[in-house]
């Protein structure tokens, strides 16, 4: 039997459960649990979640003011100065302080004084300080479009962690059940060695006594030679089986398998997993938050449409001792208005990006649920495909072990062939083999339907009402 490579990257143990609670012997949903909290796959989809919740959580911030404390500094390459002279004219009113002379000496004084003043209005070293704020009051529906497309960023990851545990749980399956099917296998494989050992000596006695030729007891010791190297084959099987489980669960020991293959008499209706799968499978619930996050952009790009409302104020935490400085008031509050006239971001083909990758998603969902139907539906029939032929090989193997009965009687009587009585064997081997390889199978398809429909957990229930190929071939003779 052939196992494939594992398909992920097993890591160190990393939950509390320990191994040996189970004594190197677990069971299916024991093994499951063990899964969940050592697998490196699942643990990256949960950090995954958790980063795509903080940055939600983000957005939250997007309603609360940002306040910000800054400081300046700037050099001129002068200071700024003020002259009596150039005051008097900038007063409206006053006339030309060099005619006053005239009206009066003691006037003309006075302005030829005036005219020499100098203050120094703002040094050329400036330095400022001060905490400002801006309050958005209306964006157009911007921050809440970010909002939601956040959300929807959140819900495709937890939706990617549960496909994840899904793929995880079908892997899980094939590799425990290979175990057991290959176990099986083996058991088959010593029956039939032991079975032609007995038939070896038996045509020793035969050959010694006459009854047989030579080449009857060669073709038993060959036919047995040939089962032992079979066997052998089957046990490296089987061991690369528990090795791949092993590494599967992240265990150091060699794990062993508690369960035995099974069917069960019936299954559930099609329309049942496919409604389930329908509702619950988290492919579907990923376009629909890949759909929340177009829509949201579709609503950003049309905000930009609106005018953005704000409030904001500063308050100076430290200014300069010129007159400006001064003059300036330590606090000022007010309310502004953006309104986009033109603008080079192509909002308008943005939203009609964002209208088509509704579309788009809308049609994906489409064909997702008709695939998924088609995939349902394959499953199920493959199920009952497994259960009919596990159930309809009964007869085969009653038929094949009344055979070998009737060659190893004949055999003995010296009406047979030893090669009749080998054939015989492996036949009835070969059956056997089917059976179990049949109900393998199903057990695939069972945990398939299982994942797609998120039904994992009710695993313990098909199992509880389970029949195992044993059980049958022993109601069958019976």
């Amino acid at each position: 039997m052939k196992i494939k490579s594992l398909p992920l990257a097993v890591g160190a143990l990393l939950g509390s459960l320990s191994f040996s609670a189970f004594a190197a012997d677990v069971s299916f949903d024991e093994a499951w649990q063990l899964l969940q909290q050592n697998n490196n796959s699942l643990a990256a989809q949960r950090a995954n979640v958790e980063r795509y919740g903080h940055l939600q959580d983000a957005t939250g911030s997007l309603n609360l003011p940002k306040v910000t404390i800054g400081a300046n500094y700037t050099r001129l390459d002068q200071d700024v100065t003020l002259s009596g002279a150039q005051f008097a004219e900038s007063l409206s009113g006053v006339p030309d302080l060099s005619g006053l002379g005239a009206v009066s000496p003691e006037l003309g004084q006075i302005a030829s004084a005036l005219g020499g003043i100098t203050s120094t209005i703002e040094h050329k070293d400036i330095f400022s300080s001060s905490i400002r704020a801006v309050w958005p009051i209306f964006t157009g529906g911007r921050i809440t479009a970010a909002q939601t497309a956040a959300e929807g960023k959140k819900e495709e990851a937890q939706s990617q962690l549960a496909m994840e545990v899904q793929a995880r749980y079908e892997d899980l399956s094939k590799y425990y059940f290979s175990v057991i099917l290959a176990k099986n296998v083996v058991d088959t494989r010593l029956a039939v060695e032991q079975g032609l050992t007995k038939h070896r000596d038996f045509a020793i006695k035969l050959e010694q006594q006459g009854q047989i030729a030579r080449v009857e007891r060669l073709q038993a010791e060959a036919s047995l030679d040939k089962a032992v190297v079979e066997r052998k084959k089957v046990e490296h099987s089987l061991n690369i089986a528990q090795a791949a489980l092993t590494q599967v669960l992240g265990q150091t020991e060699t794990v062993e398998p508690r369960d035995e293959l099974f069917i069960n008499r019936t299954l559930p209706p099609l329309d049942a997993f496919v409604d389930q799968t329908l509702d619950t499978y988290p492919g579907l619930a990923i376009l629909d938050a890949k759909e929340k996050q177009a829509s949201s952009l579709m609503k950003a790009e049309k905000g930009k449409y609106f005018p953005e409302v704000y409030a904001y104020g500063d308050y100076s935490l430290y200014h300069g001792d010129s007159l400006t400085s001064q003059l300036k008031p330590d606090w000022l509050v007010g309310i502004g208005v953006s309104v986009p006239l033109l603008e080079n971001t192509g909002r308008s083909e943005q939203m009609k990006a964002a209208n088509s990758a509704v579309s788009q998603v809308q049609f994906l969902k489409r064909q997702a649920k008709q695939d998924l139907s088609v995939l349902v539906e394959k499953t199920y029939l493959e199920a009952q495909q497994a259960l009919d032929e596990v159930q309809g090989l009964n007869s085969s193997i009653s038929l094949a072990q009344e055979n070998l009965k009737l060659r190893q009687k004949a055999f003995s009587q010296g009406l047979g062939r030893s090669l009749d009585v080998v054939d015989a064997e492996l036949y009835l081997a070969s059956i056997k083999t089917q059976q179990d390889a049949a109900s393998f199978q199903y057990l695939l398809s069972l945990n398939k339907l299982l994942a797609l429909s998120s039904e994992m957990n009710n695993f313990s229930t098909y199992k509880h009402n389970a029949v195992t190929p044993a059980q049958l071939r022993t109601k069958d003779a019976s």
